[in-house]
């Protein structure tokens, strides 16, 4: 049997689940990071948000330090920063010190949008920036990280000639149009809003110019997956990933709540057909069925790499689940 080519990668929100501490939460993450380099994945990442109640992962910068000093080899970096919740100029400072620290292991992936509800944006900004800006602050922190720039220039130190991967992520064309005119790699959030997945991918390559960084179009497509030994463990444990949109879509910010057997009391019928549709994407299953909706995703969407949620309560099950589709992957 031929070794799959296409890579695997993981991202990681921090999940703060029902029984668990936030300081439980980044031990588990943690963990998962260990697990997951031993097991043979390219890259983890972490996504920022804020204000809610079961993500732990609003200082990116500082999670992402602790777990390059736990690791060895992987690529650690952002899935992504939120670019307008920052001036540029420290974005460049903070990666650059991870990049300072942990060489040519350090991904910087940047979005635009505010990774929380618009009351919090306001907090964290300054002005109503909405991310309209977003392709002249990339412009700015992409000067920041060059050689540009004369002796009496601003500099971001570190950070300055530093060579940090910049990857645009996005869940629409308007990041998947910027990646290919910047000749960037991107970053599509299949996970959470697949309606626009073919219509980014096109856009992106329709797009593309070849740049210093990137001679081809680089494309890592995003879901969620859920593996266990059986079909019904799979499904059982992916069952915390839809009570997770579920209250998620109800603005009920609790703690990622742990499997049940009672779904169908918890959703209506309009719900469950709308979180089905917009989850149709997340693969759950045994480790041969994910491997070969894998196969099927990469075949649809040429990605050039593979980057794994999971919305698992146990972190013992979580890692066991990257470890089950990792074997399979790489048989």
């Amino acid at each position: 049997m031929k070794k799959n080519q296409t890579l695997l990668s993981v991202l990681d929100l921090v999940p703060i689940g029902e029984g668990f501490s936030i300081g439980d939460a980044l031990k588990n993450s943690t963990r998962l990071a260990q697990a997951v380099e031993n097991f043979g994945f390219t890259r983890y990442w972490i996504a920022e948000h804020h204000n809610f109640n079961n993500i732990a992962s609003a200082a990116t910068s500082v999670i992402l330090s602790h777990i390059g000093a736990n690791t060895k080899k992987i690529r650690i970096g952002s899935g992504g920063i939120m670019l307008p919740n920052h001036p540029p100029l420290v974005i460049a400072e903070q990666f650059g010190t991870l990049e300072s620290l942990y060489p040519n292991r350090i991904d910087l992936g940047l979005g635009r949008a505010p990774g929380t509800d618009q009351r919090t944006a306001m907090a964290l900004r300054k002005d109503k920036n909405d991310g309209s800006d977003f392709p002249l602050m990339l412009n700015h922190l992409q000067y920041y990280l060059s050689n540009e720039g004369g002796p009496k220039a601003i500099k971001a130190v570190p950070g300055h000639g530093l060579d940090i991967p910049i990857w645009l992520l996005g869940s629409s064309t308007f990041s998947a149009k910027l990646a290919g005119q910047k000749g960037l790699p991107f970053a599509f959030a299949s996970h959470f809003a697949p309606d626009a997945m073919e219509d980014a991918i096109l856009e992106y390559k329709t797009n593309f110019v070849p740049s210093k960084s990137l001679e081809e179009p680089y494309i890592i497509i995003c879901i969620n997956a859920v593996c266990a030994s059986t079909q019904e463990e799979a499904e059982f444990l992916a069952t915390t990933e839809l009570q997770k949109f579920v209250y998620l879509h109800r603005g009920d910010d609790r703690l990622l709540p742990k499997p049940t057997e009672e779904m169908d009391s918890i959703w209506k019928d309009w719900e469950k057909e709308g979180i089905k549709h917009k989850l149709r994407e997340s693969i759950w299953g045994t480790p041969k069925f994910v491997k070969e909706r894998l196969e099927n995703l990469v075949e649809r969407t040429g990605a050039n790499e593979i980057m794994i949620n999971s919305w698992i309560h146990d972190p013992k099950k979580r890692i066991e689940s990257y470890e089950l589709i990792s074997k399979e992957w790489m048989r």
